[in-house]
C-alpha cells in the first residue's frame, strides 16, 4: 500500500507541473511565431515546380514555353445585372466560353470602349429548364464596379467580365510611384473579382511588399534571360501580399496559367501572397494564376523598390532578400484614358 503524500510534497509536484506547463507553452509560441513570420514564397510553396535544383529546369525552346492561348472564362454561381445589349431570351449558345467570346467579339479594334463588357450564361440545364442556354450580354455602368444580383450556391447562372483594350487598369499605389495594372478577367475572373472588391476597402493595412531581387546578370533590361546563366537567386521580382488586416481572405481558385513575363502580376498558390516579375520567366512554365500586367512605362517604379536595401535569409534553403523596411500598398481607380 503507498503512503499518502505530504502537503510538502504535493506542493513540490504541483511547481514542478507548472514549471514544465510553462516550458511547453513558451515553445508552442514560439514555433507558432516562427511559422507565420515567414510568409510563403515563390521558391518556398513551388521549389518542385522550379525544379530540385532551386530554379533551373530543362528548357525547350522559350517561345514555345512562353505561348498563351486565348481563353473567355466566368465565375459559376453569380448573376451580374446591368443593361442589357443582348437578351438571353433571344440568343442561345451552348457553353459559357461562346457567351464570352460573343461579348469579347463586341469590343472594336480601335482601343475604344467595349459595346458588351458583362455576359451572364444559364449552363445548368436542370436548374435552368426553358432557361437553359440563354446569354445575356450587358453593359456596365461602371466596369470596376459591376452591379451585382446574387450569388450563392443557388444561383443557376454563371458571369464574367470583358475589358476593352484602354479599360480595366487599376492603380497600385505605393510611396515610390503608383504601378497601372491592366487585369485580365477573362483569364482570372476570381482574381480579377477579388482585386475590384478590395477597391472598395477602405483601408489596405497589412497590404505590402516584403521581398524585393533585382535582375541581377542573369536577365537584360527587357527581361529576357542570359545564355547560359543561372536562373537565380536573385530571381527578378516583388513580392508581397494582398490580404487586409481585418479582412478574410478566400484563397483563389485555380484559373488559367499562363507564361510569366515581365511585369506579369501573380499569385503564389491561391493568395495571398503575389509577385509582380521584373523578367521572363519562361523557366516555370505555367505554374502561377497570372491576373494582370504592369504597364510598360511603370516598370521603373518595380525596378525601383527591388533596389532597396535588403538583408538574405534562407526559405526552404532557398536564398532570398527580404526588404528591410516593407513597401506598404494599396489599390485605387485609375482614369481609362491614364
Amino acid at each position: 500500500m503507498g503512503r499518502r503524500q505530504s502537503d510538502s510534497e504535493l506542493g513540490r509536484f504541483a511547481l514542478l507541473a507548472l514549471f514544465l506547463m510553462g516550458a511547453i507553452f513558451c515553445c508552442m509560441v514560439y514555433l507558432f511565431l516562427s511559422m507565420v513570420s515567414k510568409p510563403n514564397s515563390i521558391t518556398v510553396d513551388s521549389v518542385s515546380e522550379l525544379g530540385e535544383n532551386g530554379g533551373e529546369v530543362a528548357l525547350g525552346s522559350e517561345e514555345e514555353d512562353g505561348e498563351d492561348g486565348e481563353c473567355c472564362g466566368g465565375i459559376e454561381h453569380l448573376e451580374l445585372w446591368g443593361d442589357a445589349v443582348k437578351w438571353g431570351s433571344q440568343f442561345n449558345v451552348n457553353s459559357s466560353e461562346e457567351c464570352c467570346m460573343a461579348c469579347k467579339a463586341m469590343c472594336g479594334d480601335q482601343g475604344g470602349p467595349c459595346l458588351c463588357d458583362s455576359w451572364v450564361f444559364c449552363g445548368n440545364r436542370e436548374a435552368c429548364g426553358l432557361r437553359f442556354g440563354e446569354c445575356w450580354l450587358k453593359k456596365q455602368k461602371d466596369t470596376l464596379e459591376p452591379d451585382r444580383k446574387d450569388s450563392g450556391d443557388l444561383v443557376m447562372w454563371t458571369s464574367g467580365f470583358i475589358f476593352g483594350e484602354r479599360e480595366g487598369v487599376v492603380g497600385l499605389e505605393t510611396e515610390y510611384g503608383v504601378l497601372r495594372i491592366k487585369l485580365f478577367p477573362d483569364c482570372a475572373p476570381h482574381s480579377v473579382a477579388y482585386i475590384l472588391e478590395m477597391l472598395q476597402v477602405p483601408h489596405y493595412a497589412g497590404c505590402h511588399f516584403y521581398r524585393a531581387e533585382d535582375r541581377g546578370s542573369f536577365w537584360d533590361l527587357l527581361g529576357n534571360h542570359v545564355e547560359n546563366a543561372p536562373f537565380g537567386p536573385p530571381f527578378a521580382l516583388i513580392q508581397g501580399t494582398l490580404e487586409a488586416h481585418g479582412i478574410i481572405f478566400k484563397n483563389i481558385p485555380t484559373e488559367v496559367s499562363h507564361a510569366v513575363r515581365r511585369g506579369s502580376v501573380a499569385w503564389i498558390g491561391s493568395g495571398p501572397e503575389f509577385f509582380i516579375s521584373l523578367a521572363n520567366h519562361f523557366e516555370w512554365k505555367n505554374a502561377y494564376t497570372v491576373f494582370g500586367s504592369v504597364l510598360p512605362e511603370d516598370m521603373e517604379i518595380a525596378e525601383k523598390i527591388a533596389q532597396l536595401p535588403s538583408k538574405q535569409e534562407v526559405w526552404s534553403s532557398i536564398n532570398v532578400s527580404v526588404l528591410e523596411r516593407p513597401v506598404d500598398l494599396r489599390f485605387r481607380r485609375i482614369k481609362s484614358n491614364s
